[in-house]
């Protein structure tokens, strides 16, 4: 498997997973200011729409969107236990989940990130980010220590990789506890370690 990246953004998401069931990869930087590969490719060659992430699999088909990517990754290797079997009601609410973290706090930061925001746009995009947040800080408030639970899934190397955006915008983590203690467990797993290392980011 190949996995097309640029540093610090959302593909860090699959590239965690990759990490965590063992799968054998490469990875391919890109960069998406100009969409070429630091192996001199062009990138919309292998994904027309131009960002990360994108998965090429050992039949040469490529996968596209992060929930997707993750979600094929750990239907790929069962045995990892990185989500439900399809079809369950546990995975559904694995969906539910992803679908929140995709649409409503990753795609929240989008005009914190777009230099042709305005200050309006950047304001209310704050205030949305902190509300999406205050969200997330409930979904611990049962004391859990995974979104889904006990256990470690897909849809927390997600949550954490957008978590580290904070910081990014001025905004401090630590105004939600349950959140904090969330992304520093996951920062210490291994697979995040080698991830984020692998990446330039630690």
């Amino acid at each position: 498997m190949e996995l097309f990246y640029t540093p610090g953004v959302c593909s860090l998401s699959p590239h965690i997973v990759l990490r965590e069931v063992g799968a054998e990869f490469d990875l391919t930087q890109v960069n998406l200011a100009e969409k070429t590969t630091d192996k001199g490719g062009d990138y919309k060659e292998v994904n027309p729409r131009g960002y990360v992430p994108a998965l090429r699999v050992s039949t040469g088909d490529v996968i596209t969107e992060g929930s997707a990517i993750i979600q094929y990754l750990a239907d790929q290797f069962p045995e990892s236990g990185l989500a439900p079997a399809a079809g369950t009601i546990e995975r559904a609410k694995l969906h539910s989940a992803l679908n929140f973290v995709a649409a409503e706090v990753h795609k929240s930061f989008a005009p914190l990130f777009d230099a042709s925001s305005t200050d309006e746009l950047k304001e209310a995009a704050q205030k949305k980010v902190v509300s999406r947040f205050d969200m997330a800080e409930d979904m611990f408030k049962d004391g859990r220590e995974y979104l889904m639970g006990s256990k470690f899934s897909i849809v927390d190397a997600y949550l954490f990789t957008v978590s580290t955006w904070l910081q990014m915008v001025g905004i401090d983590i630590n105004q939600w506890p349950n959140v904090s203690k969330f992304a520093d467990r996951i920062r210490n797993r291994p697979s995040v370690q080698a991830a984020m290392k692998a990446e330039g980011l630690i």
